[in-house]
């Protein structure tokens, strides 16, 4: 007999909500959020830049702490920011159909490093007045600050509005599970506590590195950033779907497809 799996709702993680998960909201309150932390990061870059320039003094540190300490909290306020920018972007996503909004809408984050950070490396490059370790360190933080929030804001997990669109169509409200890594949902789900089993009896076999998984709808997974569906369970379930996104992952060694 297969091992019972912890299912837990992807609204409340309680077992006793499983059936009634809510709504994943609006992706209002995430992109205020973001901007509010890309202010408060841009904020900390000028009082950086006005350090390095002697605008402003600090009496109780060097200049050069300052500066790294302005840096840090910029990096911190950029890259929360652009998690909350991409979270709001998999509730509501932009439309592949503008190319151009739609890079710009996912890679908001990478445009708001290169604004965080660029700015303050040029004038610490080009800065005379700064003494030569101060430069130099100030410089190599700022750099390496610019390549995690880039690396941090880049979306390397997009999602189109036609992508939920399509697997929306395609699942027609069935519920989906995931695990808590991984960017996929699956289907094929021995699910014990709706009494629910797959054709064969056996779960997606992609499932067995993970003893917990979650519970929902299709809109609550993409909201947690499972943007695709496991092309195991697409196959063995039978759903098809014109536009639907899956992983391409092969057929595990041992098992057919009906």
């Amino acid at each position: 007999m297969a091992e019972k799996k912890k299912i837990q709702s992807a609204s409340e993680n309680t077992v006793s909500a499983i059936q009634n998960a809510k709504p994943v909201g609006s992706a209002t309150g995430y992109r205020v959020g973001a901007i509010i932390l890309w202010v408060l990061a841009l904020a900390c870059e000028v009082l950086a830049i006005l350090l390095a320039g002697g605008k402003l003094r600090i009496t109780f540190m060097s200049t050069l702490v300052g500066i790294i300490i302005l840096i840090v909290l910029d990096l911190v306020f950029l890259i929360i920011g652009s998690q909350l920018w991409k979270k709001a972007n998999h509730i509501s996503p932009a439309s592949k159909k503008n190319p151009t909004k739609y890079w710009l809408w996912n890679n908001l984050g990478l445009i708001m490093a290169v604004f965080c950070f660029l700015p303050l490396i040029i004038l610490l490059l080009t800065n005379k007045d700064l003494d030569k370790k101060t430069k130099t360190i100030a410089t190599i933080a700022a750099v390496v600050a610019l390549l995690i929030g880039g690396v941090a804001g880049y979306e390397f997990n997009d999602l189109s509005k036609e992508d939920k669109d399509a697997a929306i169509t395609a699942l027609e409200g069935t519920a989906v599970y995931w695990t808590p890594y991984g960017r996929v949902y699956h289907t094929h789900v021995i699910d014990e506590e709706l009494s629910h089993t797959t054709d064969d009896g056996k779960d997606c076999p992609y499932l067995n590195r993970s003893d917990s998984l979650t519970r929902g709808t299709v809109e609550e997974a993409m909201a947690a950033g499972k943007t695709k569906l496991c092309s195991y369970c697409q196959r063995h379930d039978n759903i098809e779907g014109e536009g639907l996104r899956t992983d391409d992952v092969p057929e595990p060694e041992g098992t057919t497809t009906p």
